[in-house]
């Protein structure tokens, strides 16, 4: 059962809750790009989003150096180049990309929506170039 607050009311991380309809999200028109929702619970560990990416667009080669991904390909199609080659992406289509991984993502001509799940990045921190210790934390923003 979780703790209570003062209030008696259960602590707001550890109730299971919905977030949000994906389906609702992805049927709305006109199609925005981008992001269409993310997590932002306070207290959360993970970091998701779900990202909408138009017909023919493309994201840039890239690599996470820090955390793995989960990519989840809601709706549509396309395709992620690796250096290892193409990878098919279509409805359904569960992804592990471990950090480090090197890849790119070309929307077909339906559109992509995707999402995305990782550990929470770390909050921003201030170093000496030469001492890799972090001097002073900074709160990280969703």
């Amino acid at each position: 059962m979780p703790e209570p607050r003062t209030g008696g009311q259960p602590e707001e991380a550890t109730v299971a809750r919905m977030l949000c309809n994906v389906q609702a999200l992805t049927g709305r028109l006109p199609e925005p790009a981008g992001v269409l929702w993310k997590l932002a619970e306070s207290g959360r560990q993970l970091d998701a989003n779900l990202i909408r990416l138009p017909a023919g667009e493309h994201i840039g080669t890239h690599s996470e150096p820090d955390l793995d991904v989960l990519l989840l390909i809601v709706t549509g199609d396309g395709v992620m180049n690796t250096p290892e080659g193409e990878l098919p992406l279509t409805e359904g289509a569960l992804l592990w990309l471990p950090h480090g991984s090197t890849r790119s993502l070309t929307a077909g001509p339906g559109g992509l929506v995707y999402v995305t799940v990782h550990r929470r990045r770390p909050g921003m921190q201030i170093r000496r170039r030469s001492d890799p210790t972090p001097l002073t934390a900074q709160p990280h923003s969703p």
